[in-house]
């Protein structure tokens, strides 16, 4: 997914809310919502665009790795925004409890 430099403007600043919302109105302009989606499947699409992440890393492809991992991101927002979960308030939580955590989770690795 390429965007046009008026898209770049629109999106840059933008709270995670605010682009969970973007994200989730072009699927839902392009079809994606106009029947009730399946979790699993939107999941493991992100999944999916992961691994096209990483196939790209391994070939050394800096340009469509940086376009996967912009995929991955664009189907979690759009995810959180078609769900109505507020991103940004759960990421505060979890940041809040690792940050009470022991280094490295107390793993010895």
């Amino acid at each position: 997914m390429t965007h046009d430099n008026d898209t770049n403007e629109n999106i840059q600043g933008q709270s995670l809310g605010e682009l969970c919302a973007f994200c989730h109105g072009i699927a839902k302009e392009k079809g994606f919502w106009d029947s009730e989606r399946n979790i699993g499947e939107a999941l493991m699409l992100i999944v999916t665009e992961l691994a096209e992440a990483m196939e790209a890393h391994r070939k050394q492809d800096q340009a469509n790795f940086q376009e996967e991992l912009a995929d991955t991101f664009i189907r979690l927002l759009d995810l959180c925004g078609g769900l109505d979960l507020d991103i940004e308030s759960e990421i505060a939580k979890k940041c809040r409890k690792n940050m009470s955590r022991p280094y490295k989770h107390g793993k010895i690795c």
